[in-house]
């Protein structure tokens, strides 16, 4: 472990009266950050701005690089045993890292390097140069630069810069690819019934011609939703946002707990309807059979790491509201066993068994050969991790996808061998109602108006 200064960093305080949506709309506005990440956990919102170190895998190893670290190593099977070690490199105290896995990570780490990668980053983290942290009425920064910290108070308190909602252009999500998922579908659960595996998570892609302002369309989503996290970020090329509905594990002073989600009913604007439909999932054979493989997979990853007799399952089907959908929710939480570290947990669950399957081995096999294209973010993960070794890991559903100049929504449900594909490919409907009614197109005038609010994302 490299020698750590504690003088990298400013901190200062500011009392800010706004929402925090209206304070991340601030940050976002301010045209100094081509690469940023916003992330929403339990009453926090964080900014994380610039770049000050960055780690990240692909087909030729780990690598970090920071002004006073530049290190390449290759990796064989292990990936995150590296990560871990050149996060120990870094010569700071009180750091903190923000971004993203992506899912075909999984098919290098059981092939090694160069497997389906396509020469793709497979994991990307960011140390950033300026962070800002929103509770209740006040926002605490740090930065590297005493002009940028005062640059981003300034921007937080300029009460000139509002935000105005824009104008919804929702996607029709119901048609596209309906007859190819159903097929999917009716494949998975021949191959179910034929003992290949228990259950499958298949997953269908909507395309999005508009051209999208992301910022507008995170603030518009999280208005209309409630997740477990939110993000929002633009890093190395790829713009994302989402309202995850769970996390995959989280890691706090030895502590491990991972939130499965599995079983799903529509959440409608009818309290009646909504109640009815609650009762109907949690007496449903197939959606109560899906949840318990889940939980119970979820377990058996965890005692890998964790104390044995430390597990618990709390919560135990639990229905929460995510936005469009009702979920059959449990909690799995113990302590990691002697030697253990944060990042040998979320390799344990890493990808969230609740968007690949179970068993996960088979399951994956049937994604990589029927899903006809890579799934980068989707069913992986965004990330927080710091310098005590807290690990924060969302499961990235409900989410938009910018990458290369392509825009797409994604969604997927759970199959097993009760399975209806007519009754999957409306579940997928139900998810994508999530985020495809609130997609706000880019207006180059308005993002004018606020000096470049629309420029950032």
């Amino acid at each position: 472990m490299s020698e750590q200064r504690d003088d990298v960093f400013l901190d200062h305080l500011v009392e800010i009266e706004n929402d925090p949506l209206e304070s991340i709309f601030r940050l976002t506005s301010l045209a100094k950050y081509d690469d940023y990440f916003v992330y929403e956990n339990a009453g926090v919102w964080t900014f994380a701005g610039g770049v000050l170190a960055e780690l990240w895998i692909d087909s030729e190893g780990v690598h970090l690089n920071s002004p006073e670290v530049q290190r390449d190593v290759s990796w064989s099977g292990d990936p995150f045993a590296q990560v871990q070690l050149l996060f120990d490199e870094l010569p700071y105290l009180r750091w903190c890292a923000y971004g993203w896995a992506a899912f075909e990570l999984t098919y290098a780490r059981a092939g090694g390097p160069g497997s389906r990668t396509g020469g793709e980053r497979l994991l990307h983290l960011v140390v950033p140069r300026t962070e800002v942290r929103i509770t209740g009425g006040g926002a605490w920064i740090r930065s590297v630069d005493e002009v940028e910290l005062k640059v981003v108070e300034e921007a937080l308190l300029d009460c000139s810069v509002t935000h105005r909602p824009g104008s919804y252009a929702p996607v029709d999500v119901r048609g596209h690819g309906a007859r190819e998922y159903e097929a999917s579908v009716e494949r998975a659960v021949r191959d179910i019934k034929d003992r290949v595996l228990d259950k499958v998570v298949l997953s269908r892609t909507v395309p999005v011609a508009t051209e999208l302002d992301f910022v507008e369309t995170f603030i518009a989503g999280r208005r209309a939703n409630n997740p477990a996290r939110s993000f929002l970020m633009s890093l190395d090329g790829l713009d994302a946002l989402g309202f995850s509905p769970e996390v995959v594990v989280r890691v706090e002073n030895g502590v491990v707990m991972s939130q499965p989600l599995a079983g799903t009913r529509a959440l409608t604007a009818d309290p009646a309807e909504n109640l009815r439909l609650r009762k109907e999932l949690l007496a449903d054979p197939k959606e109560v059979f899906e949840h318990a493989v889940s939980v119970k997979a979820v377990y058996d990853e965890l005692e890998q790491v964790c104390n044995a007799d430390s597990l618990a399952v709390g919560e135990f089907m639990n229905v929460r509201e995510r936005g469009s959908v009702q979920h059959l929710a449990s909690r799995i939480s113990g302590r990691l066993a002697t030697g253990r570290r944060a990042w040998d947990a979320f390799d344990a669950v890493f990808p969230g068994v609740t968007a690949s399957g179970v068993p996960k081995e088979a399951a994956l096999a049937h994604i990589r050969e029927h899903e006809p294209q890579p799934r980068g973010l989707y069913g992986a993960a965004v990330i927080t991790f710091d310098h005590e070794g807290t690990l924060d890991a969302a499961l990235v559903l409900r989410a938009i996808y910018r990458q290369r100049g392509l825009t797409w929504l994604r969604a997927g449900g759970g199959i097993v061998a009760q399975s209806v594909p007519s009754r999957e490919l409306e579940e997928t409907t139900e998810k994508l109602g999530s985020v495809a009614r609130f997609l706000v197109p880019s207006v180059i005038p308005a993002a004018a108006e606020v000096g470049g609010a629309g420029s950032s994302d």
